[in-house]
């Protein structure tokens, strides 16, 4: 309960970030929830979201928020969104909920990327949470032989097929001493779609919801 106290904090706190007749991008998750119930309370003072994933869109249109296509819009002023793991550097590990690509979509075209997180995300090392990577069915063997070349122990993700069609493999016990070197390396391999390293990418404000209060860093 205390966890979600924080998550809702930080998602609430998110509100502050949104301008009037913006659209604003949306990510995915049970922090971002909180955020989805925030907007709410001003939905008719933005033009509406870019979703990242289908769940989100579904939530977004029961309250009555309008959903834009991203290929309808050049830019967003923001994107809101969450992350299973993040470091000092505000480089991310994301995918748990397997919308990596729809989340990497959104963020690349937002202007600023604000991270709303309970204070269990925040690591030292990013790598202890496993690295979502989505991948081309037909693809899924010679990527994780790849993928254990790197040093990595990739798990198929058993019943998820993402927004996409495509499946994920969780990588385990990858070391991660250069975030952006990984995310490069991972991202070439033949039949990757992406990988939920955000290091080239990584977040601009990271709201932390912590039981002293909400921390922005």
């Amino acid at each position: 309960m205390i966890q979600n106290e924080m998550k809702k904090s930080a998602g609430w706190a998110a509100l502050e970030y949104v301008t009037k007749g913006s659209i604003v991008g949306v990510g995915t998750g049970s922090t971002v929830n909180y955020f989805i119930d925030a907007l709410d309370t001003m939905k008719d003072q933005i033009k509406g979201v870019v979703s990242s994933s289908v769940i989100s869109s579904e939530r977004l249109d029961k309250i009555g928020i309008p959903i834009f296509d991203s290929n309808e819009v050049a830019y967003l002023d923001i994107y809101v969104d969450s992350a299973d793991e993040i470091n000092a550097s505000k480089y991310m590990i994301k995918g748990g909920g397997a919308a990596l690509t729809g989340e990497k979509i959104v963020a690349a075209i937002a202007k600023k990327f604000i991270c709303i997180i309970d204070d269990t995300k925040k690591v030292d090392v990013l790598g202890r949470f496993p690295i979502p990577v989505e991948v081309i069915p037909m693809a899924r063997s010679y990527v994780g032989r790849e993928l254990v070349n790197l040093g990595g122990d990739p798990c198929y993700r058993h019943g998820c097929i993402t927004d996409n069609g495509n499946v994920i493999l969780d990588v385990h016990n990858l070391k991660i001493i250069d975030a952006k070197v990984l995310e490069n390396k991972i991202n070439a391999i033949a039949g990757v779609v992406t990988v939920g390293l955000f290091a080239n990418r990584g977040a601009d404000v990271v709201l932390e919801g912590t039981q002293k209060g909400v921390l922005k860093s």
